[in-house]
């Protein structure tokens, strides 16, 4: 995963943190709702880069 893709991950992460704060903060379910969903999104997001890379990590070492 490269750098930007991390960083867009995060900060997608991040907005979702922020909206769902926001929806407890006004009692929005709504909005709640939005925000765990972009977590969810984006923690599924890294957590597939981060199985890809443990798989090439692997393929390497069958390689020597």
């Amino acid at each position: 995963m490269s750098f930007t893709d991390k960083a867009k991950s995060r900060a997608q992460e991040m907005a979702g943190m922020a909206k769902e704060r926001i929806g407890n903060a006004t009692d929005n379910e709504r909005l709640r709702a939005e925000g765990a969903n972009e977590q969810s999104a984006a923690r599924a997001r890294q957590a597939g880069q981060n199985v890809k890379e443990a798989g090439r990590k692997v393929g390497g070492s069958f390689d020597k």
